[in-house]
């Protein structure tokens, strides 16, 4: 190991140039308290907001503070090195025509939510580098980042999801367009719908129209994240979480205990501001099923894993409602390759519910990524 005293070297990536950037600065705080110091030395990696990487200035704020984010600012600019043979990253000095090698890297934990880290372009960065990395490989971050092809994804597999369109204009381009939805679609959608950005997360550009007027300044806001916009019909139910983590050994993956996300009184739906900032909802862990409601959540959290090619780990994202037949319908919302890491981030709490507490989740996590190694295609 290259780290000292014979310690794993763990490159903790945050930030990023998403909109999802602090909450990635802190599910990355808690990465980092929770890595046993005794058997890792810890180097912070911040990405700032423009893209620059930077090793942070000491006192970098992790947390939200009276409702003030976290930002990656200031620090010593860095570079991944590229040869795969030196692993290791480097300062960019100042006028020099090289970097200087800072250090070597066991393996990095790129704890980064949305575009530019959670989509496959980091994963296929630190394959062209030669570094291990926690988490999915590029194809399955980009396919389970994208919310159209996920849904394609998990159909072929025989996975249920809920009625949805793309906005796509006539010659099949994604086109943010509230006049390409037709009579047609709307009627199939019914109302309410959620218009999202369909590469994003942590519900931010997301809009719950309850009337078609409100349709084109949701898809303006949308778009305003990514162009390509999609349209869901509202799901009535209970929503429901899964965690995922890969096997150990050989066999399947391992399902966590599900949770329920209720929302308090008042509040409408799970906005950025109702996940992170407002005390606007309450959690059942282990969520309140039948044991065969709850082995079939188990059971399709584990196969969307395996349909989207997933390592590592996984969060799957549940509506459990009931059909027009009157049966139970289970449906994925989504997947998500990179979940939240901060204190009050369902993954964990699913885990720790199922008896692995946040220091083994996390240690579990790095030390898969190191058993997989540097390989393309992992």
């Amino acid at each position: 190991m290259s780290g000292q005293a014979g310690k794993v070297r763990v490159a903790v990536v945050f930030g990023g140039r998403s909109e999802e950037h602090a909450i990635s600065c802190v599910s990355a705080g808690s990465v980092m308290a929770a890595l046993d110091p005794e058997r890792y030395e810890v180097v912070p990696v911040g990405i700032a907001r423009d893209g620059r990487w930077v090793l942070p200035d000491p006192g970098q704020q992790l947390t939200i503070t009276d409702g003030g984010l976290p930002e990656v600012t200031g620090g010593t600019a860095v570079s991944l090195v590229g040869d795969p043979e030196a692993r290791g990253l480097a300062v960019l000095e100042a006028g020099a025509a090289v970097g200087r090698v800072l250090t070597e890297v066991d393996v990095v934990f790129p704890v980064l939510h949305g575009a530019f880290g959670e989509d496959g372009t980091v994963q296929g960065l630190l394959e062209m580098t030669g570094l291990p990395y926690v988490g999915s490989g590029v194809f399955a971050s980009a396919a389970s980042m994208d919310k159209e092809f996920t849904k394609k994804l998990l159909a072929a597999a025989g996975l249920p999801q809920g009625p949805h369109v793309v906005l796509r204009d006539a010659h099949g381009a994604v086109c943010a367009d509230p006049t390409v939805l037709d009579e047609a679609a709307r009627e199939r959608l019914g109302l309410p719908v959620f218009v999202k950005p369909a590469r994003a997360g942590s519900s931010i550009g997301i809009t719950k129209v309850t009337d078609w007027a409100q349709f084109p300044a949701a898809v303006a806001e949308a778009a305003a994240v990514d162009p390509k916009v999609i349209v869901e019909a509202a799901i009535p139910g209970r929503e429901v979480e899964c965690g995922v983590l890969a096997a150990r050994g050989s066999g399947l993956p391992e399902a966590s205990l599900p949770a329920e996300i209720r929302l308090r009184p008042g509040v409408d739906w799970y906005d950025f501001a109702a996940k992170y900032l407002d005390d606007a909802a309450e959690f059942d862990i282990p969520a309140d099923l039948s044991a065969d409601r709850m082995a079939a959540v188990q059971d399709a959290a584990r196969r969307a894993y395996l349909a989207l090619d997933c390592r590592g780990l996984a969060r799957v994202d549940f509506f459990l409602g009931t059909g027009p037949d009157g049966e139970d319908r289970l449906v994925i919302n989504e997947v998500n390759t990179m979940p939240g890491f901060t204190p009050i981030s369902m993954f964990a709490r699913m885990w720790a519910a199922t008896g692995v507490d946040f220091a083994e989740l996390v240690d579990r996590l790095v030390a898969g990524a190191l058993a997989d190694g540097a390989r393309p295609g992992r």
